[in-house]
């Protein structure tokens, strides 16, 4: 939020400099983004009056003016803006002068004719981004005043971050507030007295659903004068705050905003048919917009209605049908609270983001409604004239916040700042906020005032006086705690192991968002997610992952684009299952890799990843569990992997993961035109880990045997180990499969596999004969159960 400084101390003046506002504001929890000074290097630019206007001879878009500079000379001055006309009154900048920007004027001969100085834009003059014309300064301005007189200047733009819950600040009225508690000064704002009628019209308001409009402010005026223009003043405060100038009507509605907070909107009293009717939208409704944008509405947002139908979006944007113009001479103000809840996210489901919508998301005084309208009726009178109707306040108290009281304990406050601040202190800067506060022995009862319905817990109030006393007050203290160690469980491998082990491997780590594009989070994990957002900030991130693939995909995508030809990357994370009722979460851990199996060097053939490469990272992080021999691969179907390349990776038969090569359709909704082999595992399950147990060093030597079977295609390596070591567990050690071969030799549809065993005793020497009789017990194994023949 934009501000100018001399606004802020119209309502509190403390005797302190522009730094040090700055810095109380930010202590206080209003972080300053920056200060910006306005109307430096503007000495000896004055109020000039255009007295006569005719066109360039040689020039048409040139004009050559009699300018009137209030000393009594008349000056001769050629100028290019397309608004000048006699009678204005405008900035002038004589020869020897320089500007803001850095140009040093001097008199010229423009196309033959001496200009002796210049009429300056509001860009020129470092005053605002408008440069299709001359500044025109009010009629009231008087011809050879310093501009800087006329415009109250030098004046300091303050920039100051909001937090969410205090909505109560976006107007120059809250931030006083919190400065004339901080500073200890009272409020001196501009008086505000209620305005008397003059005539009875008054426009109907049907209060018809009040849960989602509890109250509802409006007063008439009427008789306004269409030519009136804003004052200058007005006009320069809301340019300073990022707001431009419109219409005078427009303006005051801006402008009693940014004073007091409330959003108002008016209406041109002759284009509303019949009584106000503020309700939620209806199916099949829209409304074309002030800005011109047709916008068919939802049946969760409210509107306002006349007899015509929706004339507007309740809190967000007036509509186009019932809108102030330049001929408008009767008005309608509206001042209404529409409830957080009823407010919340209905912008953004439209694409639209208004200072109002902010506010009313936020939140907004319940009782500030008749005052903006007070206000808003006083400013328009005074610029335009007119006459004023009562005040019609209408508000239903079921539906009304209740303000409740809240306990401060001593206990509480000492515990969480650290320091004993006196009750009398605290007495003083609850009553300085504006809290009704009542104090007792040990405590404070405390009853927000209806602007601060951001407090509703103890510790609220705790931050209330922390920020208001000071925290460069509280002194640092030495925390003493017990830290008992914490046990480090063996029985679960920690996942910055696993981590450290794929980095390790040549993986890069990457976090990827929770939400992602339903179509392709369906496409990848085969299911639709039941757990969709309720307003997701884009389409493509519309429900909770159920892969953490998705959101890699789209990174290993990237990062091909960027001619990165090897990839490989992992992340850990959660991926989410079930019903928004009873969602279930799975921290995960996954792996992408595409391109080069190793990194390019002279020594070795470049090769692309496959399978086997995975596989083996995926053996070396289990392995960390010391339970190897507990996993298993069968191959499986998935649909986000290819037919005959996908395997489900089981631990002792339970479904702890799965890699595969990725399906080509999926791998080209990613526009990904080479292979790649992912992977995702369950971590709570695939690193439960075995706890170690201490085994003798065998002292006695091993002997291997080799063999060479010939099975079916379809056997797997996993069940052929297995086979082997369930004939002797205690003689065989080890068992390596060193070599397989299809082709000439071995008849279609069947394999070679040669293995290596490892055999050897703790207790004693083998023999020859324990070898041969363990190798052909497994031999006989093998041909029992895959029909396994030796091969010659």
């Amino acid at each position: 939020m934009k501000f100018a400084e001399s606004w802020l101390r119209e309502w509190i003046d403390p005797p302190i400099t522009t730094e040090e506002l700055a810095h109380r504001l930010t202590m206080a929890g209003h972080e300053v983004d920056g200060v910006e000074l306005e109307g430096r290097g503007l000495d000896g630019i004055v109020v000039a009056e255009v007295i006569e206007v005719r066109r360039h001879p040689d020039a048409d878009r040139l004009s050559v003016c009699r300018v009137s500079p209030g000393n009594g000379d008349v000056l001769e001055v050629v100028c290019g803006a397309p608004n000048v006309h006699a009678g204005m009154k405008t900035p002038l900048a004589v020869p020897g002068i320089t500007l803001p920007n850095g140009l040093k004027l001097r008199r010229s001969k423009i196309r033959g004719i001496v200009s002796n100085g210049m009429l300056c834009s509001a860009a020129e003059l470092g005053l605002g981004d408008e440069a299709d014309g001359i500044m025109e300064l009010p009629e009231a301005a008087t011809a050879g005043m310093p501009l800087t007189e006329c415009l109250r200047l030098p004046d300091a733009v303050i920039d100051i971050d909001l937090t969410p819950n205090r909505g109560d600040c976006f107007s120059i009225l809250g931030l006083a507030r919190d400065v004339a508690a901080v500073t200890d000064r009272q409020l001196h704002g501009p008086a505000m007295a209620a305005i008397e009628p003059s005539i009875g019209d008054v426009q109907p308001v049907e209060l018809i659903e009040p849960a989602s409009c509890p109250r509802f402010a409006g007063r008439v005026v009427r008789g306004i004068d269409p030519a009136a223009r804003s004052p200058v003043w007005m006009t320069e405060r809301l340019r300073r705050s990022g707001i431009r100038s419109i219409h005078p009507v427009v303006d005051i509605t801006n402008y009693v905003m940014l004073e007091l907070g409330q959003p108002l909107h008016a209406y041109d009293l002759g284009k509303i048919r019949g009584a106000i009717r503020p309700r939620l939208a209806r199916k099949g409704e829209s409304v074309v917009l002030l800005d011109g944008r047709k916008v068919d509405l939802n049946d969760d947002t409210v509107v306002i209605t006349d007899d015509s139908g929706p004339v507007g979006i309740a809190g967000m944007m007036g509509g186009l049908s019932t809108a102030v113009s330049d001929e408008t001479t009767d008005v309608f103000f509206e001042a209404a609270w529409w409830p957080p809840a009823v407010m919340a996210g209905r912008a953004r489901s439209y694409g639209m983001h208004t200072d109002a919508s902010m506010r009313f998301e936020r939140g907004v005084d319940p009782a500030g409604q008749a005052r903006a309208v007070e206000r808003a009726t006083e400013l328009l009178i005074a610029v335009s004239g007119g006459a004023a109707g009562p005040l019609d306040d209408q508000w239903h108290d079921d539906y009304m916040p209740e303000r409740r009281s809240v306990t401060l304990t001593r206990r509480r406050l000492q515990k969480v700042l650290g320091t004993d601040i006196p009750a009398t202190t605290v007495t003083a800067i609850l009553a300085a906020l504006g809290f009704e506060e009542e104090e007792r022995s040990n405590d404070w009862s405390v009853i927000p005032p209806s602007y601060r319905f951001d407090i509703a817990m103890e510790d609220d109030l705790v931050e209330e006086v922390a920020r208001i006393y000071g925290y460069e007050r509280i002194p640092e203290t030495t925390a003493i705690a017990q830290l008992p160690l914490t046990p480090i469980s063996e029985k679960q491998v920690d996942l910055e192991r696993v981590a450290n082990a794929l980095v390790t491997r040549d993986y890069q780590e990457v976090v990827t968002y929770s939400f992602v594009d339903a179509e392709l989070d369906e496409a990848v994990t085969g299911a639709r997610s039941e757990i969709v957002l309720a307003n997701p900030i884009s389409s493509e991130m519309a429900v909770m992952r159920g892969s953490l693939w998705t959101g890699m995909l789209a990174i290993a995508a990237a990062n091909v684009a960027r001619q990165q030809d090897r990839v490989r990357l992992f992340e850990i994370g959660k991926s989410y299952h079930g019903t928004l009722e009873e969602p279930i979460e799975i921290v995960r851990v996954a792996g992408v890799a595409l391109g080069a199996a190793l990194p390019e060097q002279w020594s070795l053939k470049s090769q692309i990843v496959d399978f086997f490469d995975v596989k083996a990272d995926i053996q070396a992080l289990v392995g960390m569990t010391g339970a190897s021999a507990e996993f298993a691969y069968v191959a499986a179907r998935n649909a986000a992997l290819q037919p005959g390349q996908a395997a489900h990776i089981l631990r002792d038969g339970e479904l702890v993961g799965v890699i595969g090569k990725l399906h080509p359709g999926i791998a080209k909704r990613f526009d990904l035109k080479r292979e790649v082999v992912v992977f995702e595992l369950d971590a709570q399950k695939t690193f439960r880990a075995r706890v170690p147990v201490a085994e003798p060093v065998s002292r006695f030597p091993s002997i291997r045997r080799d063999i060479a079977i010939v099975v079916d295609n379809e056997v797997s390596a996993t069940d052929l180990v297995r086979a082997i070591e369930s004939t002797a567990p205690d003689l065989i050690r080890k068992v390596t499969i060193f070599d397989v071969y299809r082709g000439p030799g071995i008849e279609a549809g069947r394999k070679s596999v040669a293995l290596g065993l490892i055999l050897q005793e703790t207790s004693r020497t083998l023999t020859d004969d324990d070898a041969d009789t363990a190798t052909a017990a497994a031999v006989q194994k093998l041909h029992q159960e895959f029909a396994a023949t030796l091969r010659d």
